[in-house]
C-alpha cells in the first residue's frame, strides 16, 4: 500500500525550503519517493546546479532501501568499501549512498524517504531531517 502521498511531500518541500532559508544553504533541491523508492516529488530549487535532481532522488532511494539516514550509509563506507563502492555501478542512476537523505516512518514502518541536494552534506542532511519531522509531525495530527 502506498502511504508516501503528494500532499505529504509538499509538507516535505516547504519544511525543507525553510530549513535552508534559515540555514542560508545554498539552493537545496528535494526529492521525495515511497516505500518502493518510486518518485513521489522533485523540486529544484531556483539556481540549483544541474545533477541536484539526481543526487537527491539517488540518497532518498538509499536512504529507503536501507531503511536509515544516508549519512549512515557513508559511515559504513569506511567499514564495507567495496560493496558501497559498488553499488552506485550496479544500480545507475537509482542509489546514492551520500549524506542528505532520511527515511520517513509511520507505525514503526518506513513509507517513503526524503533526499536533498545542493549544499555541504550537513545542510543536506540537517534539510532532510526537516522534511521528515513536518511530515511526520502532520501525519499524527
Amino acid at each position: 500500500m502506498i502511504e508516501m502521498t503528494l500532499d505529504m511531500a509538499l509538507t516535505a518541500l516547504r519544511a525543507v525550503q525553510e530549513k535552508a532559508k534559515s540555514l542560508n544553504a545554498p539552493p537545496i533541491t528535494v526529492s521525495v519517493v515511497d516505500e518502493a523508492g518510486r518518485l513521489v516529488l522533485t523540486a529544484r530549487a531556483d539556481g540549483a546546479g544541474i545533477f541536484n535532481t539526481n543526487t537527491s532522488q539517488g540518497k532518498a532511494v538509499a536512504a529507503v532501501a536501507f531503511k536509515r539516514p544516508s549519512k549512515d550509509l557513508v559511515e559504513l563506507l569506511q567499514t564495507q568499501p567495496a560493496y558501497w563502492n559498488a553499488l552506485p555501478s550496479l544500480l545507475p542512476s537509482q542509489v546514492l549512498p551520500s549524506t542528505g537523505a532520511v527515511p520517513v516512518e509511520r507505525d514503526g514502518r518506513v513509507i517513503g524517504a526524503i533526499g536533498c541536494g545542493g549544499g555541504s552534506a550537513d545542510e543536506d542532511h540537517e534539510c532532510a531531517v526537516a522534511g521528515k519531522a513536518a511530515v511526520e509531525a502532520a501525519d499524527t495530527a
